[in-house]
């Protein structure tokens, strides 16, 4: 199972550093960065990252960058995000604390002391969900796995399931409702397209469009879910960002 997380970082040097690390731990992948703290709120609420990092330094001239990002959260959303400080002090250790921080790494990031918190945010994080799923239509139940599925489409009021072994199961439910209860690794590319990023074997940004099971299957995207693609890519070849 893959886990998101965001960071929160105006150095760029020190954000690419996170990223760096981050390559030895592929179970993760980052959902974005943020150098800016309207940035910052907004990403969290659109792309619900599970863990944020979080750079704290009030001293630092022209950063608006601090605790007070979990405070706003909080106007919005009831479950924050597991949320990390990274700071080259421990000056904000008890803030940190009050403000419901989970997490307290200081600067430079050492491999071994994230890898302890990354451990411990396993053992608070809910047990994963069971990956099937029910689809009905009318009075017949079909149980799939999650992982089965390669993409789905909307087709007015109903939602066409499409399989890797080639098969199409057709539920009677939107596909706004699937974009709400379908785990991470489902992305909304289109208005009438969802698809597994597992299966994603190719995008062309050029051409606007994702390939999918090994380039058997092409599907357009559009500029309105274009952050959901950036997304993507950025789980497959941070690399290359």
């Amino acid at each position: 199972m893959q886990h998101s997380y965001l960071v929160i970082d105006d150095n760029e040097a020190h954000a690419k550093e996170i990223l760096k690390i981050f390559e030895d731990f592929p179970e993760y992948y980052c959902a974005g960065v943020s150098a800016d703290k309207d940035d910052a709120i907004n990403k969290i609420l659109e792309l619900q990252p599970q863990i944020v990092f979080l750079e704290v330094n009030s001293k630092k001239r022209g950063s608006n960058l601090s605790l007070s990002i979990i405070t706003e959260l909080y106007q919005y959303i009831d479950t924050l995000p597991y949320f990390i400080t990274l700071t080259s002090t421990k000056d904000y250790a008890f803030e940190a604390i009050k403000a419901g921080v989970a997490d307290y790494l200081l600067k430079p990031l050492n491999k071994m002391e994230l890898r302890k918190s990354l451990l411990r945010f396993k053992k608070t994080s809910p047990v994963a969900a069971n990956d099937t799923i029910c689809i009905k239509s009318y009075g017949d139940y079909q149980f799939i796995s999650l992982h089965d599925i390669v993409y789905l489409k909307a087709d007015n009021n109903t939602t066409d399931f499409y399989l890797q072994n080639g098969k199409k199961l057709t539920a009677y439910k939107t596909l706004k409702h699937y974009e709400l209860n379908l785990p991470l690794f489902f992305y909304r590319i289109h208005n009438s397209y969802i698809i597994n990023s597992n299966y994603v074997s190719r995008i062309n940004t050029g051409k606007s469009l994702c390939y999918l099971n090994y380039n058997e299957v092409s599907i357009s995207f559009s500029k309105t879910f274009k952050e959901n693609v950036d997304t993507i890519l950025r789980k497959i070849a941070p690399e290359y960002l």
